[in-house]
């Protein structure tokens, strides 16, 4: 079982994973270099941005770490890494508007983020257990424990896929925002593929998780019943 032909289906799925990381390290890394002609740093301009949607009450924290970035919807503050809190980059400043653009999304409410956070819980509980309950079903034999790991890894597909229209959507605010700013042509195509290479890390771990399930199904169809 543990040596079982199905890992095949994944191969395609890891070389799409590891090509999306180097584009998103080579990418980052040369626009890191390039500073923008707004002058102003991710915290800054992601002060500058979130007072401008009405958002005065989110605060900004410094995170450690590169490209650790995030919003953190419970607490309604933006995390900035090492890398873009005091840079003043083409790419430390989109990826900071994109981070912005989540906390937008949450205060307008935007229905896949809404979603987003109400499969999270589920999915992070199928996550963690999943293939245990899947694996200890096929060991057993027990039809009920097989179905349950994949119900629960379902869910972790289904939130892989909610997450892509967040993603894809946080980008597009933090583009259109630094266009209504005035940044040059140039700078926002570099932004632009900073933020395309960072939506193909989506994109892969969503294509990791759909071989992962269809590997669940053809492994529950070849041992999961006896002889």
């Amino acid at each position: 079982m543990f040596l079982d032909p199905t890992f095949i289906l994944l191969i395609p799925a890891i070389i799409l994973a590891f090509w999306a990381q180097a584009q998103v390290n080579s990418n980052f890394s040369k626009y890191s270099r390039v500073s923008s002609t707004f002058g102003m740093t991710g915290a800054g301009l992601a002060r500058f941005l979130l007072d401008n949607a009405g958002l005065r009450d989110v605060e900004i924290e410094a995170v450690r770490g590169k490209l650790t970035d995030h919003y953190d919807p419970r607490r309604r503050k933006v995390r900035l890494s090492e890398s873009t809190m005091n840079s003043k980059s083409i790419a430390a400043l989109g990826v900071v508007a994109h981070e912005v653009g989540h906390a937008i999304q949450h205060s307008r409410q935007y229905t896949p983020l809404v979603l987003r956070n109400m499969f999270a819980p589920v999915a992070s509980f199928g996550s963690s257990l999943s293939w245990i309950i899947f694996i200890v079903g096929l060991l057993f034999f027990s039809p009920l424990m097989i179905r349950l790991g994949i119900l629960l890894f379902l869910s972790v597909v289904l939130f892989a896929l909610i997450t892509l229209p967040v993603e894809f959507n946080a980008s597009k605010r933090a583009k259109s925002q630094l266009a209504a700013m005035g940044m040059p042509a140039g700078e926002l195509a570099a932004v632009d593929k900073v933020l395309r290479a960072a939506s193909m890390t989506y994109i892969a771990s969503t294509a990791m998780a759909i071989f992962q399930l269809l590997r669940m199904v053809l492994l529950a169809g070849v041992f999961g019943r006896r002889d």
